[in-house]
C-alpha cells in the first residue's frame, strides 16, 4: 500500500474512529500524529475518555501487517511505555493485521486496529474484537513475486527438504534461479514469519503455511492443456505414456489422480493427466489418440515452467510428479481433487515435515 506518510496516518485515525465510535461510554478527546519518524516518540498518541477519567493510546503504524513488522512495532511500543504514563495502552495500526500477526498482538498485551476492519482493543472498560474481515488492501504485487515460476522453484526446493539448511548460492544453484531472486524469496518469507536465518543460512520453518497460501494461489491454468480421447483403459494409457516417453526420451510425469493413485490413493478416477515437455500433438499421433473437446479422458499438458519437473519419483516403471506438485495440482480440482490432496499431504508430504 503507496501512500504518503500523511495520508497513512489519516486512515489510521479514521480507522480508530470507526472502532471506537460505535461504543457509547467511550469519547476520543485528542489523537495526535507524529508523521515523521522519530524513535523517541510512538507515531499516535490518543486520547480517550472513559467513565472513571482518560485512558492514554499509543499506536504504532505499519505499511504491512506481515507478523514480522508487527513484532517490531511490539517491541517499540513496549520502550515507549517505559517513559508513558502508567496503564497507557499500546496497539499497532496496519492496512490488514494477519491471523499470525493478531496472536502476536495477543501475547505482547497490545491491540490493533486495520484499515478492513480488523481490531482488538482491550482496556479499562473496554473491549472491542473483531476478526475475520477480509483483506481490502491484498499486496497483489507480493503474492505475485513469492508465485512466480521463478520464485516457486525455490519454494519447491525449500518445501521438498523443510529442514535444511540452505547458503544462498547453495539453494540458487539447486532451483536453477539468480542469486537476486532467492534473496526475495528470503525476504516475504522472512516477513511472515516462515523462515529463520541462522549463521549466513537459510532454513523453511512454516512449510504447511507456505503450501497452504500457495495452492490458494495457485494458478493451473498458465498450463498449455489439451483433451483428448483414448480407447484404451487408463491405467492401460498411462503405461503406454511412459514407454513412449521413455523410447523419445521425452520428459514426462503423471500428476493430479493419475500421480496420486501411486502415492496415496484415496478415490477412483477415469481420467489420466500428465505433464509432458512436447507438442501434445506428437504424443497424440503416436499414442493414437484424438482431440476432442468434450468427454475427453486424458489431459496433456505442457508446464508453464520447467520447475514442475522438480522432484518428479518413479513408481515402477512410470515417474510421477513431486508429491507437493500433486498437491497444488489436486487442490485446484474441487471436490474429489481436495479430498486426493488431503490423501497426498498426510502420506506423502508431511511425513517430511
Amino acid at each position: 500500500m503507496k501512500i504518503s506518510p500523511e495520508e497513512f496516518a489519516e486512515k489510521a485515525v479514521n480507522a480508530i474512529h470507526s472502532c471506537l465510535e460505535g461504543i457509547p461510554f467511550v469519547e476520543i478527546k485528542a489523537i495526535i500524529k507524529e508523521v515523521r519518524s522519530s524513535y523517541r516518540r510512538p507515531d499516535l498518541l490518543i486520547t480517550v475518555g472513559l467513565p472513571y477519567g482518560e485512558q492514554s493510546l499509543i499506536a504504532e503504524m505499519k505499511s504491512s501487517g506481515e507478523p514480522r513488522y508487527v513484532r517490531e512495532a511490539a517491541s517499540q511500543l513496549v520502550k515507549y511505555r517505559y517513559s508513558a504514563p502508567p496503564g497507557t495502552y499500546g496497539l499497532v495500526i496496519a492496512p490488514f493485521i494477519s491471523p499470525k500477526a493478531a496472536e502476536i498482538c495477543a501475547e505482547e498485551k497490545i491491540g490493533y486496529v486495520d484499515f478492513s476492519g480488523n481490531c482488538l482493543l482491550s482496556f479499562g472498560y473496554v473491549y472491542l474484537e473483531r476478526q475475520g474481515r477480509p483483506n481490502l488492501f491484498a499486496e497483489r504485487r507480493d503474492l505475485r513475486s513469492l508465485y512466480s515460476p521463478k520464485a516457486e522453484r525455490i519454494l519447491r526446493v525449500l518445501l521438498t527438504s523443510p529442514h535444511g539448511r540452505w547458503k544462498l548460492q547453495d539453494l540458487a544453484k539447486e532451483a536453477q534461479v539468480s542469486l537476486g531472486q532467492v534473496s526475495k524469496v528470503k525476504a516475504l518469507l522472512g516477513a511472515r514469519e516462515w523462515s529463520s536465518p541462522e549463521h549466513g543460512q537459510f532454513q523453511l520453518t512454516k512449510p504447511f503455511e507456505l503450501l497452504s497460501e500457495w495452492a490458494a494461489n495457485y494458478d493451473a491454468k498458465r498450463n498449455e492443456g489439451r483433451n483428448f480421447y483414448t480407447f484404451k483403459k487408463v491405467w492401460e494409457f498411462e503405461a503406454d505414456l511412459a514407454e513412449a516417453c521413455a523410447e523419445s526420451g521425452t520428459e514426462y510425469a503423471l500428476t493430479g489422480f493419475s500421480g496420486a493413485a501411486r502415492l496415496a490413493p484415496a478415490v477412483r478416477y477415469q481420467r489420466a493427466a500428465a505433464y509432458v515437455n512436447v507438442p501434445q500433438e506428437e504424443l497424440a499421433f503416436r499414442l493414437g489418440l484424438k482431440e476432442v473437446s468434450s468427454g475427453a479422458n486424458v489431459l496433456l499438458m505442457r508446464p508453464y515452467d520447467a520447475g514442475v519437473f522438480y522432484g518428479i519419483r518413479s513408481v515402477g516403471d512410470i515417474r510421477i510428479a513431486s508429491p507437493v506438485q500433486l498437491y497444488l495440482d489436486l487442490m485446484a480440482i474441487k471436490g474429489r481433487g481436495e479430498e486426493a490432496a488431503q490423501a497426498v499431504l498426510e502420506q506423502a508430504i508431511m511425513p517430511l515435515w
